[in-house]
C-alpha cells in the first residue's frame, strides 16, 4: 500500500551498493573505525534565539584507535 496520495507518482529510490563506497580511515594511524564524540558549544544570551545562554552539542566522530578527529569535521565545527 502506498503512503502517497492517490494519483501522485512515487519516486524510485536509487539502489546503492555500499560495498563499492570508499572506507574513510584515520589520517594519523590508518584505523577505519570511529566512535561518536561531541563538541559542546556555548551560545551567549545575546546570540541565543531564546535570549538565554545555551549549551549546544555538535556531533563528530573520533578515531577509535588514536582519538583524532578528522580535519574536515574540525573545520565544519569551527575548531
Amino acid at each position: 500500500m502506498s503512503s502517497h496520495p492517490e494519483g501522485m507518482p512515487q519516486k524510485a529510490q536509487p539502489q546503492i551498493d555500499i560495498s563499492k563506497a570508499d572506507t574513510i580511515t584515520c589520517d594519523d594511524c590508518g584505523n577505519a573505525s570511529f566512535i561518536q564524540a561531541f563538541f559542546l558549544k556555548k551560545i551567549s544570551a545575546l546570540m541565543s534565539p531564546t535570549g538565554k545562554e545555551a549549551i549546544v552539542p555538535m556531533q563528530v566522530f573520533s578515531c577509535g584507535n588514536c582519538g583524532k578527529i578528522p580535519q574536515n569535521m574540525l573545520e565544519l565545527t569551527g575548531q
